[in-house]
């Protein structure tokens, strides 16, 4: 996710449809005249694909009488700011969700009655939008109201470099065991077994994919979501010992506490590494610098069920918005077969008709949408850890940085995210 001092302000009409997917954000431009009589509508995100800037141009399309502008702002800034942008009496129309738990009570509103007005409930499988209900405390996720909805679904799984994987013998597989094998053979003839950049914290990508693959998508979504008495003690453990164990062997870069995820995606992209566990959102520059040299696997478990890391790009409406009908209408139209496209062009599994969608026949994004239906086949999709209290995403952080420099023990790492855990729920 590209990182930035200052944010950007895209005025988006019509004229950008031709807006370039993936491409750098666009300097603040003013607004084009609109209709004589029209209402803008305003979207705060973090997202940085571009996907957002070209879903609100196609939607006004449909849609002459509303204007909308997109403000972004890297993820770190939009969730420091998110709780003083909900209380303003400039509160935008829509915003980016990273977590139920960076809305204060009483910041947004429930969607109920939108999703009964558009039929949300049989557009939407109901396990990918009970991630974004909530009770009226938010201490229980999973259940109770519906606060944001999806615009986009991203998956995390295994990248591998199909050239490395022919020329070391090894029939590429997303497990533990698979993984330490590949490492042990990677190592021996002088490729980097695992890229990995954890400046942000990204080494919590593979701890839960190891994690979920190990203990099912059943017993990790109950703890993400905050069911009393869950723990991670079983496939946690045996996660954080092998990552603490690979970066003792040398399987990651010896630099990846200071390289951020796209320094890590780009460097795979050049051909260092065997494997990246990362999420869809970066196919698009995988794809650019390994066309036809790239595939994507989901973890699997000695079950043979395959599990995956994923969530959705979802936008709320604040409370204080001053257009939440129109804002609803833009959430509805996220599951257009239009939308679909725009969603799949960005790195992103439509929220629905992914039947409909098409690609190049050579893009990782054929793999990726595979294991997106086995995933889903095999109800294996887990919410991220990340976003399992507010404050998870720094202790994740923090924890894989001492654990990959071996600041501290598995147990102790364990300790420490769960100790937040329970601070919350």
């Amino acid at each position: 996710m590209p990182m930035s001092a200052a944010a950007d302000r895209t005025a988006v009409l019509a004229l950008a449809a031709a807006l370039v997917l993936g491409s750098a954000a666009c300097d603040a431009a003013a607004p084009s005249e609109g209709p004589p009589s029209y209402t803008t509508l305003t979207i705060a995100t973090s997202e940085s694909s571009g996907m957002t800037a070209v879903l609100a141009a196609a939607f006004h399309t449909h849609h002459l009488d509303v204007v909308v502008e997109v403000r972004s702002n890297p993820r770190d800034v939009h969730d420091r700011e998110l709780p003083g942008l909900l209380a303003s009496d400039a509160a935008p129309d829509l915003v980016l969700l990273n977590s139920l738990g960076l809305a204060p009570p009483g910041s947004i509103r429930s969607l109920d009655d939108h999703a009964r007005q558009y039929g949300w409930t049989r557009t939407y499988p109901a396990s990918l939008l009970d991630q974004w209900r909530a009770s009226d405390d938010g201490h229980q996720l999973g259940g109770g109201h519906l606060w944001a909805a999806p615009a986009g679904f991203s998956l995390v799984g295994a990248y591998y470099n199909k050239e490395l994987a022919s020329r070391l013998g090894i029939t590429a597989a997303a497990g533990s065991r698979q993984l330490d094998a590949a490492c042990t053979r990677a190592k021996a003839a002088g490729v980097l077994p695992i890229q990995l950049g954890n400046e942000q914290g990204h080494a919590s990508l593979l701890f839960q994919s190891l994690t979920d693959s190990a203990d099912g998508a059943a017993r990790a979504t109950d703890w993400v979501n905050g069911r009393t008495g869950t723990t991670l003690q079983q496939g946690g453990r045996h996660a954080a010992e092998a990552l603490a164990e690979w970066a003792g062997r040398g399987c990651f870069p010896a630099d990846a506490n200071t390289v951020d995820l796209p320094g890590a995606a780009a460097a795979f992209g050049a051909g260092a590494g065997l494997y990246l566990v990362d999420g869809s959102w970066d196919a698009q520059p995988i794809d650019r610098a390994m066309h036809g040299k790239v595939g994507f696997l989901p973890f699997v478990g000695d079950n043979g069920r395959a599990t995956g890391i994923g969530t959705s790009v979802a936008y709320a409406v604040p409370a204080r918005a001053r257009h939440p009908d129109a804002a609803a209408a833009f959430l509805d139209f996220l599951n257009s077969p239009e939308a679909a496209q725009i969603e799949f062009n960005a790195g992103f599994l439509p929220v629905a008709h992914a039947d409909q969608v098409t690609t190049d026949p050579g893009s990782v994004m054929n793999d990726i949408a595979r294991a997106w239906a086995r995933v889903n086949e095999d109800d294996g999709l887990v919410n991220f850890f990340n976003n399992s209290t507010a404050t998870m995403n720094t202790t994740l952080t923090e924890q894989t940085q001492r654990l990959l420099a071996r600041q501290t023990s598995p147990t102790a790492f364990l300790t420490a995210v769960q100790e937040d855990w329970e601070r919350a729920h």
